[in-house]
């Protein structure tokens, strides 16, 4: 099966870069557009900017197969190495990346632990299709990785970001993220797109067949995922006009360590699956599922808690345009790797 990346996924840090552009653009040339953007706001939320988040939740978790779940156990061996690398080894290492690079600029900081704790639950097919991995197990992990993100997000942010520094004794480091804010931004921009899409794809495929579904309803959804984040890094860029400036330097701040951790994330995983002689197949669903980051998820809460025009919140979009590029590459090794070692 030939795979190739769709167009809007191809061109994604393209996309990216011209919503930043047009989001500045806006904001130098509508001064007041700041003013327009608070007074649609409920309390502390912004209403258009909720539901964008929300809609950019959706079509990832609708297209999970929760059904999967029961199979979890039939591979206690790869399960637990891709539970280990998910929920210990990825949010150390982006945890240890942060305090290198970022150890001077807490909110980068902050920003950085947030993604490295969102597992990647979109994405990881495209990946895992181009590499040649076995689509049904990494439908598998991302169905486990949904229910361990809903029920653990925000323990880890609590230990990660309101424990651990201090144990370290990261003195400048004296951010506290309210952990009640987590929960209830989880439960909004997690819980609720969960919901929907566990219901939709329950009464969809009920009513309609599972074939239509994943032919028609998926494909019809998916690039709504897309728009949603074009219009929240449009609206957070109108809002950072007069930063234009400092952009660049702090865009790469922010990428060298994305950088440096998808590549040790992915031959870490790759390796160590190798050395357990997980077949190729697998190996490969495990090591881009570790790899890959939910930065939907990294996003609304970052917004949710610190606001659209904060630090961590402009972390968050960074990853994904530094993210497709990167797993590009990362494929491409894949499947040297497979040719080079002759694995099956």
């Amino acid at each position: 099966m030939n795979v190739q990346l769709k167009f809007l996924d191809r061109y994604l840090t393209l996309w990216i870069f011209l919503a930043m552009i047009i989001g500045i653009g806006l904001g130098c040339f509508f001064p007041n557009i700041s003013v327009t953007i608070n007074s649609l706001s409920s309390g502390t939320t912004n209403i258009p900017l909720a539901i964008g988040l929300i809609l950019m939740m959706y079509p990832p978790l609708a297209k999970v197969d929760y059904s999967l779940l029961p199979q979890v156990f039939k591979d206690t061996k790869v399960i637990s190495i891709s539970l280990l690398l998910n929920w210990v080894v990825g949010p150390v290492l982006m945890f240890v990346l942060a305090i290198i690079f970022l150890r001077n600029e807490p909110d980068f900081m902050i920003g950085l632990i947030l993604i490295g704790l969102a597992r990647c639950i979109a994405m990881v097919i495209v990946w895992n299709d181009l590499a040649k991995g076995n689509r049904e197990y990494a439908a598998l992990l991302i169905a486990l990785n949904s229910v361990f993100q809903i029920v653990s997000y925000s323990f880890l942010v609590w230990l990660f970001i309101n424990v651990l520094p201090q144990k370290l004794g990261l003195g400048g480091f004296n951010i506290s993220v309210p952990v009640q804010d987590v929960t209830e931004s989880v439960f909004i921009y997690l819980g609720i797109p969960f919901l929907a899409g566990f219901l939709s794809r329950y009464f969809l495929i009920k009513s309609k067949g599972k074939e239509w579904y994943n032919r028609k309803f998926i494909p019809m959804i998916s690039p709504v995922t897309l728009y949603a984040l074009l219009f929240t890094i449009i609206l957070m860029f109108s809002l950072k006009g007069d930063q234009i400036l400092e952009l660049p330097m702090d865009v790469v701040k922010i990428a060298v360590p994305l950088i440096i951790y998808f590549v040790l994330m992915f031959f870490i995983s790759f390796s160590i699956n190798k050395l357990m002689k997980v077949p190729y197949d697998k190996n490969v669903s495990i090591a881009f599922t570790a790899t890959g980051n939910n930065f939907e998820l990294a996003i609304a809460v970052s917004i949710a808690v610190f606001g659209i025009h904060s630090s961590q919140a402009f972390v968050g979009v960074i990853g994904p345009l530094v993210e497709v590029p990167v797993l590009i590459l990362l494929v491409k090794a894949s499947l040297y790797l497979k040719k080079r070692y002759q694995l099956k």
